[in-house]
């Protein structure tokens, strides 16, 4: 089952400290999604979905290794290819549930895109031999504990 997301339609401030992608060292545990499925059938699921839906990018969002944040409920997205990073994140931040004093910080390739950048540029540059986006999220408290 495939979550479309849709953007948003108020004005949502998410603050990040990086303009440009950052290179970030930790590990990742491969996607569970590769884990579960052969490669070709993936390949058949992405063709499939890009055919029948051009104007969106099969995006699968796994959790970081040893994050502190809630794991998402659904990991399999279908966004449309004209939104922000930064509104694909305020999406993410909702279906996580996640309290104003977490940072959420969402990873490409271990990298942290820009979040002006259009997510079909980002899909473009980043997309899998599979057909689909992988993106990794994690968070660190950055008000301290009450």
């Amino acid at each position: 089952m495939w979550f479309c997301c849709f953007p948003a339609k108020s004005k949502t401030l998410i603050s990040f400290f990086a303009a440009s992608y950052l290179r970030v060292d930790f590990i990742m545990a491969q996607s569970f999604y590769k884990i579960k499925y052969p490669l070709e059938r993936r390949k058949d699921e992405s063709a499939k979905i890009k055919e029948k839906h051009p104007d969106r990018i099969p995006v699968i969002v796994d959790r970081a290794d040893k994050s502190d944040i809630t794991r998402i409920d659904k990991n399999k997205y279908l966004v449309p290819a004209d939104i922000t990073v930064g509104q694909f994140v305020y999406i993410i931040r909702r279906r996580i549930k996640i309290s104003s004093e977490k940072a959420i910080f969402v990873f490409v390739n271990s990298t942290l895109p820009p979040t002006a950048s259009l997510m079909s540029a980002i899909y473009e540059e980043h997309k899998d031999e599979d057909g689909f986006l992988y993106l990794t999220y994690s968070g660190e408290n950055t008000f301290g504990s009450h």
